[in-house]
């Protein structure tokens, strides 16, 4: 009867610990956490206009898009986004390898692109901005 009890308050100490782990940690690196599955969430549904919201202003107003480059995202289907590793950077940034699956949308041909995420951190408004821009699904071609 005790080693019982004693698994069971084991699987509930368990069970704690992983709640609070999902909960994630607080600052920064829960803010990282969203604006990454934000930006991660409007690349897979072919939402560049809002992952272009997701761009630090100060690279959108360096490098605009106009609506030509936006109708050229409209030419194809993101099929898969996948994280290929990471990195915190000695500066503070953090960078991602994606991998992303990409269908033109006339020919129907699959293939697959990789793209470098820069991530910035904005103490003042306590924001992380992406600092790569869009990715640039035509870079083999």
């Amino acid at each position: 009867m005790t080693r019982l009890l004693l698994r069971c308050l084991l699987l509930c100490c368990l069970g704690l610990l992983s709640t609070a782990a999902l909960a994630g940690g607080k600052g920064p690196t829960r803010a990282l956490e969203l604006a990454q599955y934000t930006w991660s969430a409007a690349i897979r549904w072919n939402d560049f206009e809002g992952a272009w919201n997701l761009v630090d202003p100060q690279v959108r107003a360096e490098h605009p898009l106009t609506d030509l480059d936006f109708s050229r995202y409209q030419q194809v289907q993101i099929s898969s986004y996948r994280e290929r590793g990471g990195v915190a950077l000695s500066d503070g940034e953090v960078e991602r390898e994606i991998e992303i699956g990409v269908i033109n949308r006339n020919t129907q041909v699959e293939r697959t692109v990789r793209f470098r995420e820069h991530w910035r951190y904005d103490p003042q408004i306590k924001t992380w901005w992406q600092t790569s821009g869009l990715p640039d699904l035509w870079q083999e071609q």
